[in-house]
């Protein structure tokens, strides 16, 4: 079976569902190539009145745990929720089996939050976004 040339486009409103369908077949590679095909979705939602206002959202895989969203409406920081949420998510990435736990933040963001739970800087990134810095963070959960 001979492939023709492939062709490449402009796309730049791949839908949620496009996207799903490459992080798909970018899981299904790291699987197979880790021999672990453990993933699970992981996520708390905080709610008044029917509406959202915190959540935590991630997954878990191969002993670790990604964190890739954190929010707290404004009018609800610095109230607890944050970390209750957090809390939430560390106990069941425990649960999993998880030893380590990962998320990414920025510097005008929330990482003298994340460091009084016991987080510590892994990487920093400057410049991205240009003046400021990403800081990926790591906790490890074997204490």
């Amino acid at each position: 079976m001979t492939l023709s040339a492939a062709v490449v486009t402009a796309r730049h409103d791949l839908s949620a569902d496009e996207i799903d369908e490459i992080e798909n077949r970018l899981y299904a590679f790291n699987a197979a190539s880790i021999g672990r095909d453990d993933a699970v979705q992981l996520g708390f939602v905080a709610e008044r009145d029917g509406v959202l206002v915190g959540a935590v959202a991630g997954y878990t895989w191969g002993g670790v745990c990604e964190l890739r969203q954190v929010w707290v409406h404004e009018g609800h920081r610095r109230g607890g929720l944050g970390a209750q949420l957090m809390r939430r998510a560390l106990d069941e990435a425990r649960g999993r089996g998880c030893r380590r736990v990962f998320l990414a933040t920025y510097d005008f963001q929330a990482p003298a939050f994340y460091e009084s739970l016991g987080f510590q800087v892994v990487a920093e990134i400057s410049d991205k976004p240009l003046g400021h810095s990403e800081i990926v963070m790591g906790l490890s959960l074997d204490a």
